[in-house]
């Protein structure tokens, strides 16, 4: 959902004249991207050069922009790094909020497209690199560490309570507490077992590596000559590298090839790897348990546009279809525990 603009354009505009040397023609809010604190948008200079600015007016952290950029200057291309501010910095202030530009490439999502096999197996070489290169503590110092906290489940869990004991006056929001109910058991089974999973986790944890946390098919952005790019790094986190690798045949949006395709293009660039079967399968539960989180949250919230609502209800349906991420999920745990 696109929320009112905290900032006039001008206040941006002259904002990117005092922080970058631009002189700004024109400047477009795009709508892309569901994180509600960051908006985006097209700015054309008066010498026909395009960037892509990215606002952020929620919590920053100085990673976000410093470790891609690290990345990109060690000769990772999948990159896109953010430019500097003729001070140097990778980002400029308005007021409380963070401007941050890119050069502006044009193109596709991942999961818009159907990514070649090369493009698979470029987006496996290109991970492996990051979750291997040796990025110095002064720029990963200020990034936390995953706790396989219970917040998602918890959250979950009150909103079922919910479900049971209010009345709902929205057509969508009455259709989420139907949906709601008729999958209760199965979801309080998903809260159990992430549970369950992430004691398994605290008692016996796996290698902490550095992970992007969100790659799935919208984080990954190919341009019209094919290139392939690793975009949105703001929720790097040190954690188990599955973290990452529940992704790749997780199911996680129509790549238009079968889950097990999937992982055979990716590893090829990846490498072999040993998947903890613990690690793996909690974090595609607990994927699941966050986006339920989230789709309630939307839909029981009057202020959301009712487009919003309607995604939130259509993406919350989906979950619970044959050869969905719930299943797929499934099937990592049967595989776990040798079934």
């Amino acid at each position: 959902m696109l929320e009112t603009p905290q900032f006039r354009d001008e206040q941006i505009i002259n904002c990117l004249r005092d922080a970058y040397g631009l002189h700004v023609e024109e400047i477009a809010r795009l709508p892309l991207g569901a994180d509600t604190g960051t908006s985006v948008y097209r700015v054309v200079t008066k010498e026909g050069t395009i960037y892509f600015l990215k606002l952020r007016k929620r919590e920053f952290n100085e990673a976000s922009v410093a470790v891609p950029n690290f990345l990109s200057d060690s000769g990772i291309r999948q990159i896109i790094p953010a430019l500097p501010t003729r001070r140097g910095q990778l980002w400029a202030n308005l007021h409380s909020s963070k401007v941050i530009l890119y050069p502006f490439v044009d193109g596709q999502p991942g999961l818009d497209i159907r990514m070649s096999k090369q493009q698979w197996f470029e987006f496996g070489a290109a991970l492996k690199r990051f979750h291997t290169a040796a990025i110095p503590a002064q720029i990963t110092g200020s990034i936390s560490r995953d706790d396989f906290s219970p917040r998602w489940r918890d959250m979950v869990r009150v909103f079922l309570e919910r479900i049971e004991n209010e009345t709902f006056d929205s057509p969508l929001a009455m259709e989420l507490a139907g949906v709601l109910r008729s999958r209760n058991n199965e979801i309080l089974e998903i809260i159990k077992r992430a549970g369950q999973l992430a004691q398994r986790l605290l008692e016996q944890p796996p290698e902490f590596i550095l992970c992007h946390s969100d790659i799935h098919g919208y984080n990954l952005f190919v341009d019209h000559h094919g290139a392939l790019y690793i975009v949105d790094w703001d929720g790097l986190t040190f954690a188990p590298k599955e973290r990452d690798l529940m992704f790749i045949g997780g199911g996680h949006g129509d790549s238009g090839y079968r889950p097990q395709e999937e992982e055979s293009m990716f590893y090829q660039g990846y490498g072999q790897t040993k998947i903890n079967q613990v690690a793996i399968t909690y974090y595609r539960y607990e994927r699941i348990i966050m986006d339920i989180a989230d789709d309630c949250d939307i839909l029981l919230r009057s202020e959301e546009e009712e487009e919003a609502q309607k995604g939130a209800l259509e993406d919350l349906k989906n979950k619970f279809l044959p050869d969905s991420y719930i299943e797929i999920a499934n099937q990592s745990d049967q595989k776990l525990k040798g079934v």
